[in-house]
Formats: structure tokens, sequence, C-alpha cells
């Protein structure tokens, strides 16, 4: 009898409603990210919550892009985030976005001034921080508080015309400057920007805040549970607040806890840092905590989800450790992707009894995994590449590879003795020289010859080549952004090492994208930038976790 999964506290929520009756058509979340940036791991979790969440209860989830500062939006970023949750396996039920509701949210705020709720004030930013006191001081009333509704109207409309530069003139809710929530101290709730915006063009001068557009923004789609993260939660009081005095359909938001990734940093701006001043390649630099960069380094879309799905979510924040992300990696690529050998710091061994000029193909398993994933043909002859750390001169006692004398099994192939080895004048090896049993080829009966270990290995006369990227840990702490400084001091100068490997032929025609195992090295996947006589690989994942031991 397997345990029944326990609920999280929203789905208790969502439970607790749906039994009172309160949502007769069912339950409906969004997922409403800003179009400033690409989505990371921590905007993952916010995608399988809201989507799952209303797959669970048969509810509806819209995706709304908040692109209410034209400044730093683009359709570039739109699109990306489209992608992004596609490849992750959502669909949206509707798509909007917060500038569809501009004429709307614009007829609210007059709704707001004509009830005497609201204000334009000539105020500068720096003179409203100054009077908005503090946590044991009552904030003071701004000297344009008490202008007539009439005359707010039309400064109003004037500022939606144009009339007014940038920072000229806001729109500001009238509330209580002693709140002792200090959110709610005649929060500003329009501004001008003259800024071209990515959908609207040049149509407006006057933007919302996040404050005033995203509560309005859930209840025109009658969104029942409005998910954020916690720092939000202090802002509950005005969104419900300006749902109150509108009167409109009472959305109602609840808060938990994000999850931050060890070794890296989850802040768009801190990433948009990296990306401008070029320490990483883009947006999807495989080192990069983006979907997409996780998508080029060859992470599957269902590991990230199973990542989700494991750490949860909760009321308090958490560093969660990136072994966890990199275990489900591997948990779901060990099922599907094709092995391979391939030989990153190759050393040419030479099988001294195995006859010139002649080439066999052997047997491997594409997967051992699956069984329906079947066999492939590995061409086998007298000259092999091997690593390099496959071979030492004073191997310790159980150092089961080649040593002087020492036996080992080739994968898929035979057990050789290790005879000679060739050093030039530095004493670097050139070559290892070996003696092969021919009757010892895999699947024959070998029981009287018995060897501890096995090793890769490529055909020489056969090999392709590729480019490959070995990635680390993008920072050489834990948590990056907790630190004194500047972040970007912390980057880990180690995090990408480029080598030129050896690889069985087959791959050599590998499409872009494809994921496999190289055996004993890790999995890898063939970069978008691979062209057909150029084979680019990333590194996806070693085949253990070898960081926890550093």
């Amino acid at each position: 009898m397997t345990e029944e999964k326990s609920l999280n506290f929203l789905e208790e929520i969502i439970e607790a409603d749906l039994a009172a009756g309160k949502y007769p058509d069912g339950i409906h979340t969004r997922f409403p990210p800003e179009p400033n940036g690409y989505l990371h791991i921590g905007h993952a979790s916010s995608i399988c919550l809201n989507f799952g969440l209303a797959k669970k209860y048969q509810g509806k989830c819209n995706l709304r892009f908040d692109d209410t500062n034209p400044s730093t939006e683009e359709v570039e970023y739109v699109e990306s985030i489209q992608r992004d949750i596609e490849w992750l396996g959502f669909k949206w039920d509707a798509r909007y976005f917060t500038s569809d509701y501009f004429e709307t949210l614009y007829q609210y705020a007059v709704q707001l001034i004509k009830a005497g709720l609201a204000f334009v004030d000539d105020s500068t930013a720096e003179e409203i921080a100054a009077t908005k006191g503090g946590i044991n001081e009552p904030g003071r009333n701004s000297t344009f508080r008490e202008r007539s509704v009439a005359e707010n109207l039309q400064l109003f409309e004037e500022m939606r015309a144009g009339k007014y530069a940038d920072g000229e003139k806001v729109l500001r809710a009238k509330i209580d400057m002693a709140h002792p929530n200090l959110l709610l101290r005649d929060p500003v709730i329009y501004r001008i920007k003259h800024a071209h915006h990515h959908r609207t063009g040049d149509a407006w001068c006057l933007y919302p805040m996040y404050d005033f557009a995203h509560g309005q923004s859930d209840s025109l789609e009658q969104i029942t549970h409005s998910i954020c993260t916690l720092e939000f939660i202090h802002h509950r009081p005005l969104y419900d607040w300006f749902i109150q005095q509108l009167g409109i359909f009472p959305s109602h938001q609840y808060e938990f806890a994000r999850r931050n990734l060890s070794y890296t940093v989850m802040s768009k701006r801190k990433l948009l840092q990296l990306v401008n001043e070029q320490h990483v390649a883009g947006w999807d630099d495989p080192r990069m905590p983006t979907i997409s960069g996780m998508r080029r380094r060859g992470y599957p879309p269902q590991a990230i989800v199973q990542f989700c799905e494991t750490i949860g979510i909760g009321k308090r924040e958490n560093l969660i450790d990136i072994g966890l992300l990199e275990f489900c990696v591997r948990e779901q690529l060990n099922k599907t992707a094709q092995r391979a050998m391939m030989v990153l710091d190759p050393v040419k061994l030479i099988i001294t009894n195995y006859p010139e000029g002649k080439t066999e193909l052997l047997e491997a398993d594409n997967n051992p995994e699956d069984p329906t994933a079947g066999t492939r043909q590995i061409p086998f002859s007298r000259q092999l590449w091997i690593e390099r750390e496959d071979y030492m001169d004073s191997p310790p006692k159980k150092f089961f590879r080649l040593g002087p004398g020492l036996m080992v099994r080739l994968k898929s192939a035979y057990i050789i003795r290790c005879e000679d080895v060739v050093k030039d004048a530095s004493g670097a090896i050139v070559e290892i020289h070996c003696s092969y049993i021919p009757e010892s080829r895999s699947g024959s009966d070998t029981s009287d010859i018995h060897v501890k270990g096995t090793i890769h290995w490529v055909d020489a006369a056969t090999a392709g080549t590729a480019t490959v990227r070995l990635y680390d840990r993008l920072f050489q702490v834990e948590n990056p952004a907790v630190e004194e400084g500047d972040f970007k001091a912390y980057l880990n100068p180690q995090s990408l090492q480029t080598v030129t490997a050896f690889i069985e032929p087959f791959l050599a025609t590998a499409q872009i994208g494809t994921t496999f195992q190289a055996l004993r090295k890790g999995y890898f996947s063939v970069d978008k930038e691979s062209t057909a006589g150029h084979l680019l690989l990333n590194k996806t994942v070693g085949l253990k976790d070898t960081w926890a031991k550093k």
C-alpha cells in the first residue's frame, strides 16, 4: 500500500474552498512574469505550482505578462517565456498582457479620484520618500493631498495626454499616512514614463505601478488564487484595499517562500549583469540557472518538473542544494540517454598482437536500462584511444586499470595486459603497448580469467572528434547573493573548460539537442552551435556528485 502524499498549505486552502462551494466554476490561477529577462529555475517552481494546481483541481491557469515598465521589456523576453513554459510541458488556458487592461486600469484610477481616494502629487520621488515616516514614526501628508476632485481629474487627464515630463507628477492613492504598514501610506499608483512600449507603442506615457495593476488584473480575469512569493505578503492589504474600494471581483493573494539554488544567483537584475558584462555567453549559457540555459545544457524538462515537485513549497525561504537538481537530471537521463564512448584526455593504446589492417565490429547495448533501445556496432582495431588517467606507472593497490603488467577489460571488447609504455623526452606518455587475449571477447566464456576493472576506449582509425565544454559551478561560494561586496567577485574562473575529444563515429552526425551518456564520464548534449563538420558538446552532468566531496 503506497503512502498518500500530504497536502501542502495551498492545496489545503483550495480543498477547503472547494468543499465550501466557494468556487462552483473551479479554481483559476495565473503565472504573471514581467517580460524583462529570461525565466530561471525559481520561475519554474512558480510555473509548476500554478499550472499544477489548476491541473490537479480541474481548474484553469492563465499566462499574463506584467508589461507595465516599457523601458526594460522586450518581445524577445515574451517569446522566450512562452517557449520555456511549453518546453516544461504546460499549456495556458488564456494569454493576457497587463497592457490589455491599460484603459480599464486608467478608468479605475479615475473612479478612485472621483471617490476622493486618489490625488495628483507634484512632489519628487525624494520628497515623497522623505514624508513616508518610519515604523515608529507616522508619515506626513503631501501638500497636494487636498486638491479638489475636479483639479485631480484634469491633471490626471493631462498626464495621460503627455503634457508633463517623467517624474513631474504622480498619482497617489489617498489612504493613511499614519498606517502601520508603510505600503499603505498614500502609495504611488501611476507614474509618467515617456518610453516606447513593445505592444502599445507610444499610445501611453502613463503607466500603472505593480501594486495597482496586479490585483485589478487578477480581478478582471477572475483569478481565485493569486499566488506569489513571500516578499509580497506586506502588499496583500493594499491588494485587498484596491479591490474593495473599486467593488470588483474579490481575487485573493496567497504567498509562498521562494527557493534559492546553491552556487548561483536568482535575481534577474544580477543575471542581466552577467550577460551584459559578458561573464557568460548569454541568457542561455549552460552555466546559467535560466530554463533556456538548462535546456541548452541538456537537462530534460521532466527532471526540472521532478525537482520542483520534490522541493515542494513552504512559508520559509530555503537554499536548495544544486546536487538535488543534478540528481533529478541523472535519474531521468539514465532511463532515456543513448550510451556511447568518448575519450576526453586521450593517449594512444596499441594492441601489439592484434593483426595489422584488421577491423571488426563489436556489439554494445544502446541503453541497458531500456530493453527496447537495441544495440549498436562499434569498430575495433589495433590502435585505440583511452583516457590518460586510466594508466599509472606505479598504481596504488586498488587501482583496477592499467599499469605495468596489469590486466583490464576494454568495454564490450577484449581483456588486455599492459606490456610497455613509450614516453617522450619530457617523460610524458606517448603510447601504451598492450597484448590482448583473443578468446576474451565480451560475451564469450572467460570464467578462468579474472579482471576487476573495465575501461572505455575509441577506435583510433574511425574516431570522430568533438569540441567539449566541461562545466563546473558558476560561483565558488554556496550563496553568493548574501556574501559581502560585489557578487561577481565570487565567480568561479574554472566554471568552463574546453577540450577536444575522440568519439565513436556514429556521434559525429548526432542532431542538435541530442543527449547521451559517455560511459564513465557523464551525460553530454549536442550544442545549438554544432555544424555538420564541427560537433560541439556541452557536459550536462557527471555520473555522480563529485562536488560534495570537494
